[in-house]
């Protein structure tokens, strides 16, 4: 992957924007691609001839063609890997094709290398299609930026030469160009990609911000306080690259056996061709001798061992909704004992929703009603908190009313008229009187809360609020439960309360306790969220070791950390800010429906229905079908070490020789498809 990487990302001057490349690798352009699409047509031509008795010229030329096409590029990486005294399971493959259409197995041989072509071409448009995703989210910084100069004027430049020291403008909408500080303005900063934060946070001067973080409703003046290559995103871009150079190669468990059993094949094939003739026998009896014990001793069934029980599991998970990405990737996931989980978009679902509508006594509203006042007059705003209160009201099926006098005030909150009445929507901090609201912490997901529902009337401050009325306790408790309380006000009066939360996925204490079965430690939390709402999340879900308010590299610090302690980590997470923690464990997954492109890339697997139930149900297919590799390398090493004792001590014949060779490939991969049943999918993790 490296290779990749390093070739397809395009050389960028120090402090200045990368020279803009295509966002996406077409397949076919992909040399692997195309070999493997040539072997397989080949193939497919020459196997109808081949059954049905047709002349030997036309089907051989096209085996030959399939045998050439498929085998050109492993068969060159393995004479590379010869070159450097490594016997590679590429040019194992070649060989092993030649060997079985030099005995009459041509449609065997075909078949081998395709699916060896095959397996390679989709191994490079995986690497292709992640450093496409790199190069992608360098789009996430804004192309140019609005520098203030010192006269006040404005010019638009080039964000990669900002310097710091630099005054931006950002205007509402706009991403924000570099990293820095509030210097002037308020608004609120739509910061997922970066902390993955639910909500958009309020910013005011001497707020940090992020470059490629998107500005609300707000004009805000930024200071520059670092060079655009050293940027969080930029950081993101070179931790995912890193990663992905120097995660450790990769084998299948088969391959590290099978280069030292292949020399050592060799080696005694020569063996027992030499050691005959020495002692005086004939050439013909010597090299039949030594033909059946290569063809009983080669590593066929061995091969087979592996690829069928982990080819079935990857088909298997498929069918489930976990698309992983390679036989490697599926063996790495049994072998995890540790797990990192993300908050957002992970355990829960990563869009608010609205859990509570509290109507006050003696309003004359019931929860319809003052659903339905809230809704109206949050309709024309887009900020996250909003939607979720009109999309619950669209869910009940409450007709809206039109919202006159619509204002937003950054920091504040929203007003509207709606049927004639004043209605006010914001933090119950800003909108409910002192005496009865004098400190009611915002819920910690909005930190601060919903910047776009504040009152914009400084007079709701003083509103006087009768006893039996007042709205204090149940914004208590809807904040102690982990919702984020939004007061609602009419003609400044307090009328009720919504309670708005980014809600728990069902499956995900479930989720946690089968993880902490499977590897005999409890997951940890890792998040860009604040602490607060981190730990209340885990404490619902059965976690205990919680890292909170992490930027991407302390995520992939913190995965380092327990690489280097001998862990094998597990990473599940879903935003750009999980891409390299993804890259950097033994295991990434991602969370499909909201994944950003970086993470689906980046990981190694995808949970492609959103069900996080799936998670430890994939782990332990993983876990099965190495119980099947296992079963399969005790059936073919006994039928070689048989096979192999009546060639050395006996008289073996050839075409018996052939058949149990065979018979214990077919065997081996019989028992290896077991894990296509659906039976074989573990029932995954219930509330």
């Amino acid at each position: 992957m490296s290779s990749s990487l390093d070739q397809r990302t395009a050389p960028a001057p120090e402090g200045s924007r990368p020279t803009p490349l295509p966002r996406r690798t077409r397949a076919y352009a992909l040399s692997e691609v195309r070999w493997a699409l040539a072997a397989l047509g080949l193939f497919l031509l020459a196997v109808p001839p081949y059954l049905l008795g047709g002349p030997a010229w036309l089907w051989g030329a096209l085996f030959a063609g399939a045998y050439a096409t498929g085998g050109w590029e492993p068969g060159r990486e393995g004479l590379k890997a010869l070159r450097e005294r490594t016997l590679d399971v590429d040019l194992l493959m070649v060989v092993a094709a030649l060997g079985a259409a030099a005995i009459g197995q041509v449609l065997d041989g075909a078949l081998l290398i395709v699916i060896f072509a095959t397996s390679g071409a989709l191994e490079a448009v995986a690497t292709a299609r992640t450093a496409d995703s790199v190069r992608g989210l360098l789009d996430l910084a804004p192309a140019t930026a609005t520098r203030l100069l010192a006269d006040g004027a404005e010019e638009t430049v080039d964000a990669g030469l900002l310097v710091v020291g630099d005054t931006v403008l950002v205007r509402p909408g706009e991403r924000i160009g570099a990293d820095g500080e509030v210097v002037g303005g308020a608004s609120e900063v739509d910061q997922a990609t970066i902390t993955g934060e639910p909500l958009p946070v309020a910013k005011e001067t001497g707020d940090e911000v992020f470059a490629g973080t998107v500005n609300g409703t707000g004009a805000l003046r930024v200071r520059v306080g670092r060079e655009p290559s050293d940027s969080v995103i930029a950081r993101i871009v070179r931790m995912v690259e890193e990663a992905s150079r120097t995660k450790a190669p990769t084998q299948l468990f088969i391959e590290k056996v099978e280069q030292r059993y292949s020399v050592s094949m060799v080696l005694a094939t020569l063996a027992v061709f030499a050691v005959p003739l020495a002692f005086g026998d004939d050439l013909t009896s010597a090299l039949l001798r030594a033909m059946t014990f290569m063809i009983v001793a080669s590593p066929c069934a061995v091969v087979l061992s592996t690829m069928p029980p982990l080819l079935s599991a990857i088909a298997n998970a498929g069918r489930h909704g976990v698309l992983a990405k390679s036989a490697v990737v599926m063996e790495r996931l049994g072998q995890v004992d540790a797990v990192a989980l993300d908050k957002t978009g992970t355990l829960t679902e990563g869009t608010p929703r609205l859990t509570d509508v509290r109507p006050l006594p003696g309003t004359g509203l019931d929860a319809d009603a003052l659903l339905r006042l809230a809704a109206s007059a949050e309709h024309p705003s887009e900020h996250p908190l909003a939607r979720a209160v009109v999309d619950a009201a669209r869910e009940r099926g409450l007709a809206l009313a039109p919202a006159d006098a619509f204002a937003a005030t950054p920091g504040r909150g929203v007003t509207a008229t709606v049927e004639g009445r004043r209605i006010e929507l914001g933090s119950p901090a800003r909108l409910l009187p002192d005496t009865h609201h004098a400190r009611v912490h915002p819920h910690p997901d909005t930190r601060p809360a919903h910047p776009d529902t504040h009152a914009a009337h400084p007079e709701a401050d003083h509103a006087r609020v009768q006893p039996e009325n007042d709205p204090a306790p149940l914004v208590r408790e809807l904040e102690e439960a982990g919702s984020t309380a939004v007061a609602v006000l009419r003609d400044g009066e307090p009328v009720g309360v919504l309670g708005v939360a980014d809600r728990l996925r069902p499956d995900a204490a479930a989720t946690v306790a089968a993880l902490t079965r499977l590897t005999g430690r409890a997951p940890v939390l890792l998040t860009g969220d604040n602490e607060r709402a981190a730990r209340r999340v885990a404490g619902r879900v059965g976690i205990t070791d919680v890292r909170a308010g992490l930027l991407p590299e302390e995520k992939v610090a913190a995965v380092r950390a327990w690489e280097a302690e001998g862990r094998r980590v597990l990473v599940v997470g879903d935003g750009v800010n999980d891409a390299p923690a993804l890259a950097a464990a033994h295991c990434g997954v991602a969370m499909g429906r909201a994944g950003s492109d970086l993470a689906l890339e980046t990981a190694d697997a995808v949970v492609v229905r959103d069900e996080l139930a799936a998670v430890p149900a994939v782990v332990a297919l993983s876990r099965a079908a190495h119980r099947l590799v296992v079963q399969n390398l005790v059936i073919a090493g006994a039928f070689i070490a048989v096979l192999v004792a009546w060639d050395l001590f006996g008289t073996l014949p050839l075409p018996l020789g052939v058949a149990g060779h065979e018979g214990s490939t077919v065997l081996v991969g019989l028992n290896g498809l077991r894990l296509l049943r659906s039976a074989a999918w573990p029932r995954p993790a219930r509330s």
